[in-house]
């Protein structure tokens, strides 16, 4: 059986050297074999959620007038892998291969300096996690799950003077990292600064007729709709709110005092007082990622990422984003799997003027993208346009609530955002089973045109009609009355 002397004479050493050697060979052996164990686990756990976020990776601007359903079916859709794409990457080389890099364009200046957002698998223990800034040389200042994802979010600061671009780079050749990327900044679309007014102030709305809300409530309030508002703090104490909040979160946790930006947009969608808001009945999860403190951008990667994934895990139906910036490929797949759970997405387009380029989350393709027109449907200066521009709404010189049970006078595409948004819970509350991409569709078929044709590059589909958006879903009852809005008469 034995046929060479060497191996003969190893059995018979090994056999003197008695069982206590071979005990501690034995336990040796068995913990490398668990390592190897744990290892290919954490490997495949890292792998399973790469394939997951890589069908959720690289949002696009919109590059067509309007996304048609089966468009976006088609981008969602799962790709077919092969054999050897299911494989763990064996260096930073491979995963760099599937990922696409999240190193900013070089002309990118709208980040956090000195902090970087990492993804990595859910299960990566705390003790990895630690491992993994030790070797980047980074101080971890913040890490959550990030349930639209199946993974693990990480805020790091960098803290010598190497610049963000070359610690994505160098966290990009890790197996541990899904995605790196900077810590971006985002800006809230206020156009100009509040006009206060007194408690019993010119509370007219005349957004209430552009829009045939009037006769839109005879059939719908928003009733059960739940409503994301990713912004400033909220008044949630506001008498025209009450009733209104279901629910708070804060994703910067910094303590800052509620804001005047966040209370405008949650009593355009859901007053109830004073001013009406165009879903009064809807109920609002008014979420924090702005601190409103005077800073020009302020809302973050990290914040607003953290504040998708809480919408969406409590039950959203709709979530209004109501601030611009760059393009940000975390947001783009928070904003994706959102999407495909069947959460309508609404921004506004950003108030950079004429000839700004696409500002995001409005300009991706998953989004509703929505731009301002005044009291004489015209497009006013400071309002983005663009191919992107899904449809528009009021959005000058706005009666609008503000903080301490007061108004302000407000103008921006923010407020146009929060219209829109309204009018999404008026559809939802009169059909529950719309998907995104049909709420999309039938607001901009049911928009009165401001141009020439149907759908323009300046307006979308147009000034959104909230009474014919809801009819275009769900066409009335025998038994509900219904009207021609007096500015459609002839």
């Amino acid at each position: 059986m034995f046929k060479t002397p060497s191996v003969r004479n190893s059995i018979v050493l090994l056999a003197v050297l008695g069982t206590g050697i071979a005990s501690s060979i034995s336990s040796s052996v068995a913990q490398m074999i668990e390592r190897d164990i744990t290892n290919n686990a954490v490997q495949q756990a890292i792998q399973s959620a790469r394939d997951q976020n890589q069908q959720h990776s690289g949002s696009q601007p919109k590059n067509a007038k309007t996304v048609r359903p089966a468009d976006t079916k088609q981008a969602l859709a799962p790709k077919k892998e092969r054999k050897e794409d299911i494989k763990p990457p064996t260096n930073g080389q491979q995963q760099a291969a599937r990922n696409p890099s999240g190193v900013p364009p070089a002309d990118e200046r709208r980040f956090v300096p000195d902090e970087v957002v990492v993804e990595v698998a859910s299960a990566l223990s705390s003790q990895q996690t630690d491992a993994l800034t030790r070797r980047f040389r980074l101080a971890n200042l913040e890490a959550v799950d990030f349930q639209l994802g199946g993974t693990k979010l990480l805020r790091l600061r960098i803290p010598d003077r190497r610049s963000v671009p070359v610690v994505v780079r160098a966290l990009e050749t890790d197996n541990s990292v899904l995605f790196a990327q900077p810590n971006y900044l985002f800006a809230l679309m206020e156009e100009n600064a509040p006009d206060p007014l007194a408690t019993g102030g010119d509370e007219s709305q005349y957004e209430l007729m552009k829009m045939h809300l009037p006769e839109a409530h005879r059939l719908a309030h928003g009733s059960k709709v739940l409503v994301a508002v990713i912004d400033s703090g909220i008044d949630v104490s506001h008498p025209d709110l009450a009733g209104d909040i279901a629910e708070t979160f804060d994703a910067i946790l910094v303590g800052e005092p509620v804001h005047k930006h966040g209370t405008a947009i949650a009593g355009s969608i859901a007053a109830h007082g004073r001013l009406m808001g165009v879903a009064p009945a809807a109920q609002i999860l008014a979420i924090r990622a702005f601190s409103g403190n005077g800073r020009p951008e302020d809302g973050t990667t990290f914040a607003i990422m953290k504040g998708l994934d809480w919408a969406a895990v409590h039950g959203a139906r709709a979530i209004n984003m109501s601030f611009a910036g760059p393009q940000d490929p975390g947001i783009a797949r928070g904003i994706a799997a959102a999407h495909g759970k069947g959460v309508v997405l609404v921004a506004a387009a950003g108030n950079k003027g004429a000839n700004s380029p696409p500002l995001f989350p409005a300009a991706d393709r998953n989004v509703i993208a929505v731009t301002s027109t005044d009291k004489n449907d015209q497009i006013p200066a400071f309002a983005n346009r663009g191919r992107y521009v899904a449809v528009a709404a009021p959005g000058v010189d706005l009666i609008l609530l503000a903080p301490n049970d007061s108004l302000q006078r407000m103008s921006g595409t923010s407020f146009s955002a929060a219209y829109v948004t309204g009018t999404v819970a008026l559809m939802l509350e009169r059909k529950p089973g719309l998907t995104p991409d049909g709420v999309r569709d039938a607001l901009m078929a049911s928009a009165r045109h401001l141009g020439s044709t149907p759908v323009d590059d300046q307006s979308g589909g147009g000034l959104v009609d909230a009474y014919q958006a809801i009819l275009t879903v769900a066409p009335a009852e025998a038994s509900e009355t219904t009207v021609t809005p007096a500015a459609n008469r002839q």
